[in-house]
């Protein structure tokens, strides 16, 4: 609470009478809700928020504000609604951010072991831990806050750079952590940066490499930003990253994977290996049933509800989570609040984050937090019934949970439907009903197996694969004023236009779905073709975007906003955001070895105003480090998109 020097009782009185006052002339605006959607064909439900978004704006950061917000929160168990003096979960974090005078720091040191046995008993070829361990240490901090990462790198004969997943980096593009766009890799034995970016968003996310696909061998960890919440709850359990593993290093597994007469199942070129098992923050037990590692337990208060940060940080492996016995309610999706929704399992696709409230109201015992599998080509794992395990506080029982509770509906690898989920913060593309898209507002995306000659598995966009410089980032042509020359193979998009909505479709002429991800922003999801239960089976045919007929279906009024979204197998997407971020920003697969095959552009945001927005003048100096090591200190050379 707020500390107030002694008040004479009459003062007292007066303040409280003018407090009456105000909260009679501004009284707090309550929304209803009953819109009920289905959700893989059960009935669904939204809640409701209150609050308002009171406080005084002072001066701040381009395109937004920072008001002081006192250290004393409103935010309760009774109210999550509530965060601090003049900001609440209907305050456009876009606009107003608050300043806590707060910097978060932490440093993160990357060291490699072969022969690494990990939280489930396995033998990893090499790993790649952060401060001896897999995954690394969750990174914190309140709305508001600064955060601070020291990174050194002590890796033997790998570069990286540490990219923040979800993290808007307005005006600071430089932050961003993407090897061959923002910046030239760090250096291995001893390569240190420290990044420094401000928490203008709040909810769950995860940091990883962006070097090749080398966060698959453990650099990786969480974020948690706390803010307001959409749904009340007691505890909150912090962040459960459920990620796929390989006891293969993965640059040798990419090297078969890009070998297209080296085919891994189904006889498909460039199909993956499956996954060895999957980890709940790390842990679990072996799928060889040799009794090593142990089960994940997460404990539950009787009458209590629960916040539990899903994360997806995986290399090729969606899946369905649910936990027996429990229903979920769903309270932002990605960094994005949303009208609460509750459901019996959610599907996560690579990348993306749910937020969820449990009321731990069931029979004191133990359940099965499962994780299944969609029937799709979007991954699948050695391990077929991965699982953690809900443990009452107050129960008597021993032993493993016997409910093995039943298969959720399969999601086809698709998320759920643009309409599915209310933000909070309203959004809408008002063009969106009648988007017939230009060439070049197109993205075309399919699998080769050779390009110039080379035989080799592809995964191009407008028939070019992404390949970036590490030696030279985008930023650096920047910064030179040289952008024109860049090389058609680091498919870079300008957008000129400054506070517009940019419409794009993305279309998948293959049968494998893609998740897709930009950096700097959410996307709007406007719409998206039909899943296909199962786009491997012979006699589908490609579903492209028609104007004509599919505009009309578009869904520009306040849909699903994420920075993650599913794109159908022989089918399409069609996404919009507002350009309002100077930068360059990649738009990605994040199935690791997809994008390492280069299904990836990147979008020049307001080009011009790039070098006034974003600190340039630390990029010379972290190149000129990179060019020291590579490529003559380097036994490697860039055999991938660099990405």
């Amino acid at each position: 609470m707020p500390q107030f020097a002694p008040l004479r009782a009459l003062g007292l009185v007066l303040l409280l009478a003018q407090l009456a006052q105000l909260a009679v002339a501004n009284p707090v605006a309550v929304a209803p809700f009953g819109k009920f959607e289905k959700y893989y064909g059960r009935t669904a439900r939204y809640g409701r928020s209150t609050g308002r978004n009171t406080g005084r704006s002072t001066e701040g950061s381009t395109g937004g504000s920072c008001r002081l917000a006192r250290r004393t929160s409103c935010n309760t168990a009774s109210d999550r609604q509530c965060w601090s003096d003049g900001f609440d979960i209907n305050t456009d974090y876009e606009q107003h951010t608050p300043t806590t005078g707060v910097t978060r720091t932490y440093t993160l040191t990357l060291t490699e072991v072969d022969n690494w046995v990990g939280g489930d008993g396995g033998t990893k070829a090499t790993a790649m831990l952060i401060n001896g361990g897999f995954p690394g240490p969750t990174i914190s901090a309140d709305w508001g806050d600064q955060i601070q990462v020291t990174v050194i790198n002590n890796l033997v004969t790998n570069g990286t750079s540490i990219h923040w997943h979800g993290i808007r980096q307005l005006n600071s593009n430089n932050m961003d952590g993407t090897s061959g766009i923002t910046e030239c890799p760090l250096p291995p034995n001893g390569g240190t940066r420290t990044y420094t970016f401000l928490a203008t968003q709040y909810g769950s996310s995860w940091y990883h490499s962006h070097f090749s696909s080398q966060y698959g061998n453990g650099v990786l960890g969480s974020m948690v930003i706390r803010g307001p919440t959409s749904a009340n709850y007691d505890i909150d359990l912090g962040p459960l990253a459920i990620s796929d593993w390989y006891y293969g290093a993965t640059d040798t597994i990419i090297a078969r994977i890009n070998d297209p007469s080296n085919p891994f199942i189904d006889g498909a070129p460039g199909a993956a290996p499956l996954s060895d098992n999957l980890l709940f923050n790390g842990v679990n037990v072996a799928p060889s049933g040799s009794g090593a590692g142990s089960y994940l337990t997460l404990n539950f208060t009787q009458g209590k509800s629960h916040l539990l940060r899903l994360i997806n940080p995986s290399v090729e492996n969606s899946y369905t989570v649910s936990l027996v016995g429990h229903n979920m309610t769903i309270v932002s999706t990605d960094f994005v609040p949303v009208q609460p929704v509750t459901v019996p399992s959610i599907y996560l696709a690579i990348g993306q984050r749910y937020d969820v409230v449990i009321n731990a109201t069931a029979a004191p015992s133990t359940y099965w937090l499962n994780v299944t599998m969609p029937t799709g080509p979007c991954g699948q794992s050695n391990n077929p019934y991965p699982a953690a395990i809900v443990r009452y506080s107050n129960t008597n029982t021993t032993g493993l949970p016997t409910d093995p509770g039943t298969a959720p509906p399969d999601p086809s690898c698709a998320d759920p439907d643009s309409s599915f989920f209310s933000p909070i913060v309203s959004r809408s593309a008002s063009d969106a009903t009648s988007f017939a898209p230009t060439g070049n507002q197109t993205l075309t995306t399919s699998l080769i197996t050779s390009r110039d000659n080379v035989s080799r598995v592809f995964w191009p966009v407008n028939n070019t694969p992404m390949n970036v410089s590490w030696s030279q980032p985008t930023l650096q042509f920047v910064q030179g004023g040289t952008t024109d020359s860049m090389p058609a193979a680091e498919n870079a998009i300008s957008i000129s236009s400054a506070g517009t909505t940019t419409y794009w479709l993305l279309q998948n002429n293959s049968s494998i779905p893609h998740p897709i991800h930009l950096h700097g922003h959410d996307v709007l999801v406007l719409g998206a073709s039909p899943a296909i239960a199962d786009p491997l089976s012979p006699g589908y045919t490609l579903r492209a975007y028609d104007a004509a007929s599919d505009a009309a279906t578009l869904n520009g009024n306040n849909p699903t906003r994420r920075d993650t979204t599913m794109l159908p197998a022989w089918g399409w997407l069609v996404v919009a955001f507002e350009t309002n971020n100077p930068g360059a920003w990649l738009f990605h697969c994040h199935v690791a070895w997809h994008v390492s095959q280069g299904l990836s552009v990147q979008f020049l945001e307001q080009l011009d105003a790039i070098p006034g927005a974003v600190d340039l003048s630390s990029i010379g100096s972290q190149c000129d480090s990179w060019s020291a090591y590579y490529p003559s200190g380097d036994p490697f050379t860039q055999g991938d998109s660099g990405i």
